[in-house]
C-alpha cells in the first residue's frame, strides 16, 4: 500500500517544480537512479541523462525564446495508486524577427516504485513534433489559439 503522505509530497514537489522548469532546475530527489524517460523525440534511462534533458530545456529556452511558459493545469494521483498524471501546456515566442509562437498541450505520466520514487516519466503531446516545428516558421499570431492571447 502506498504511503499517501509521501505521494502527496511528490505531487506537491511536481506542482512546485514544473511551472518553472524553463527558468530553474527541478528537484531530483523524487526520482529513482534508473529513471526511464520518453517523449516523442527522446528516450533514455538514468538520472544523469534526466538531469541533462532539463538542463537542455533551460538552455534552449533562453537561447531560442523571448518568452516561454510551462502552464501546469493539474497534477493528481490516478486510480492506479502507482501513477501520477500532470496535464500541461507549453507556450512561447521565438527569438526571430517574425516573433513566431509555439503552443502545444500534453501530459506526463509518472510511475512510482515501492519506495515512492518516480521510476518512469512518459510525456504525451497533443501533436506530432513536426507540427510543433512548423509553428517556428509562421508569423506570430498566425497560429496562436485563443488561450495564448
Amino acid at each position: 500500500m502506498k504511503n499517501q503522505s509521501q505521494v502527496q509530497e511528490l505531487i506537491k514537489t511536481l506542482k512546485h517544480d514544473l511551472p518553472t522548469l524553463f527558468q530553474q532546475d527541478i528537484s531530483y530527489d523524487i526520482y529513482s537512479p534508473d529513471i526511464y524517460f520518453r517523449d516523442p523525440v527522446n528516450k533514455f534511462k538514468g538520472k544523469f541523462n534526466y538531469r541533462i534533458i532539463f538542463w537542455t530545456l533551460r538552455f534552449h529556452a533562453k537561447l531560442f525564446f523571448t518568452q516561454i511558459y510551462f502552464d501546469l493545469h493539474q497534477v493528481s494521483q490516478t486510480a492506479d495508486v502507482d501513477t501520477i498524471l500532470a496535464y500541461w501546456t507549453v507556450r512561447g515566442v521565438l527569438r526571430v524577427p517574425w516573433k513566431a509562437s509555439i503552443f502545444f498541450n500534453g501530459y506526463s505520466t509518472y510511475k512510482l516504485n515501492p519506495d515512492n520514487l518516480i521510476y518512469e516519466h512518459i510525456d504525451t503531446w497533443d501533436r506530432k513534433p513536426s507540427e510543433i516545428l512548423r509553428q517556428f516558421f509562421k508569423k506570430g499570431g498566425d497560429n496562436k489559439p485563443e488561450i495564448f492571447n
